[in-house]
């Protein structure tokens, strides 16, 4: 029977349900599970909670030496099981042994929160772990189900890859993901899509940035978002203030942290590509291959293929507050510290933050919606991928940004992948006939070179001010157009 998940728990049914099923199966021997994610996320909350409704031990490890986090251990394990003192192992075989026989009267639930830090500093525990569920080994074994977590993405990526000890040991491998945007409203209450979106360009979907970091104060709507700002953000005395500086410490893959914040800061300012980035930061572009993997491997980053051009490809920052940071809070760090100036500060960047942070977050906005909310009719046809792209324009010679392209399968059924629509992102903007021309430009651009994307390609508008009336009556008169306000991006299909 799975148990019932805590009714302050928020969401993450998925995530509940997996781990309820994998501490409920019902074999003999030991199993393992790996659960990760992104700092923040509400993992520990998820384990602690499964680990309180079935009676299970829970060890979080620190940073510290390998005799110390013994000790740590020691005690631990001996206070889940009422022992009269602790148990003192002179080595993590001994412990492992001891943790795989608890579960005396059934599945028992055992988990080991931040082990990247245990693993640091014993690097041949994944291989005790793995000699420990070993056939050989469980004729001692009891149905313990293990599970290990961390938020150092890059060290648990490689715990179950290539050739590493515990590849192919796993029962469970749950990734625990950041809150969708739309998600992401509600966990915060804010019912106000315009205030929403606002809000999410700076903390995104973190679950812990309402709950610890700002201890519930949510933009109350439109008219308090400035305040929220100025009082939750920028104030020095707040957790937020300091917390991109600290995403980048706690990282341990992260070791020269000034060389990874001035290539972050370099995405921010608006340089996607490689060149762009070494440029700003007067480096050679072959330098910059190691940082700018080891921060897409720690989750700081993403890179994204161009929607049309193989060749292309850009680099975006995948965490909204460091965004928020290096354009609006790092060039204005010094005036920041000092109290009562974040009101001055946050008035003087309203364009950049306008420019920098708003425009590009809409537009990731309106490819999320693009590519999870959206329903079929939208486009006329299921969409397979979605991207941002650049199409060439020969006879202008120039080239033309695409805010969102939307790849899939037509209603004809065929296989080959096809361009079911194009779409451009304005979030100040009221669109108009305009906009929906240059759309129409493009979509013959594309129609010429390849005409499987063909005619019937849809247009569509993104934009949160609104549109001009000849452009909503166009959309009435020609199914093709579609227009996306910020209602239809909260709610919509």
């Amino acid at each position: 029977m799975l148990a019932d998940k805590p009714a302050e728990m928020f969401d993450r049914d998925f995530e509940w349900t997996e781990l309820t099923r994998f501490a409920a199966y019902p074999g003999r021997e030991a199993t393992l599970g790996v659960v990760s994610g992104r700092r923040r996320q509400g993992k520990t909350f998820l384990l602690d909670g499964i680990t309180r409704s079935s009676g299970g031990f829970m060890f979080t490890a620190t940073e510290t030496t390998e005799a110390d986090a013994l000790r740590q251990f020691g005690e631990a394990l001996a206070a889940y099981l009422d022992e009269p003192g602790p148990f003192r192992f002179a080595h993590w075989d001994e412990a492992i042994a001891r943790l795989m026989r608890i579960a005396t009267d059934g599945p028992t639930i055992a988990v080991i929160d931040e082990f990247p830090f245990l693993a640091k500093a014993s690097p041949a525990l994944p291989s005790i772990i793995q000699r420990a569920l070993d056939p050989a080994a469980r004729r001692d074994n009891t149905p313990v189900r293990l599970l290990l977590c961390g938020s150092a993405l890059s060290f648990m990526g490689r715990l179950l890859s290539g050739n590493a000890p515990l590849r192919g040991r796993a029962g469970l491998e749950l990734v625990v993901p950041t809150l969708d945007y739309r998600l992401a409203a509600q966990f915060w209450d804010i019912a106000d899509p315009r205030t929403a979106a606002l809000t999410h360009a700076i903390v995104g979907g973190t679950p812990a940035y309402r709950r610890e970091f700002t201890q519930g104060d949510s933009p109350a709507g439109p008219d308090d978002f400035d305040n929220w700002v100025t009082r939750a953000v920028l104030n020095p005395g707040r957790p937020l203030f300091r917390e991109a500086r600290y995403l980048l410490a706690e990282e341990p893959e992260l070791h020269d942290t000034a060389l990874y914040h001035s290539v972050l800061a370099a995405i921010a300012s608006g340089n996607a590509a490689r060149g762009g980035i070494a440029d700003y930061l007067g480096r050679k572009s072959t330098d910059l291959a190691h940082s700018l993997t080891v921060l897409e491997d720690v989750g700081l980053i993403r890179h994204e293929p161009d929607a049309f051009r193989r060749n292309r490809s850009a680099y975006r920052i995948a965490e909204p507050l460091v965004t928020f940071y290096h354009s609006v809070m790092r060039p204005n760090w010094g005036d920041l510290e000092r109290p009562g100036r974040a009101t001055a500060v946050w008035k003087r960047a309203q364009t950049t933050f306008r420019s920098k942070v708003l425009g590009p977050h809409f537009e990731t906005l309106c490819r999320e919606w693009a590519r999870w909310h959206a329903a079929d009719e939208t486009y006329g046809g299921h969409p397979t991928r979605v991207a941002a792209g650049t199409v060439n324009d020969p006879a202008a010679k120039t080239s033309h940004e695409v805010d969102v392209a939307v790849f899939g399968h037509g209603d004809s059924g065929s296989d080959s992948e096809a361009l079911l629509a194009i779409g451009e992102a304005k979030w100040n903007d009221t669109m108009g006939v305009s906009h929906l021309q240059r759309l129409r430009h493009i979509r013959a651009l594309r129609h010429a070179r390849d005409t499987t994307s063909a005619e019937q390609t849809r247009l569509v508008c993104f934009s949160g001010a609104g549109f001009t009336n000849e452009l909503r009556q166009a959309a009435e008169h020609d199914r093709t157009i579609q227009l996306v306000d910020l209602d239809r991006l909260y709610s919509g299909e």
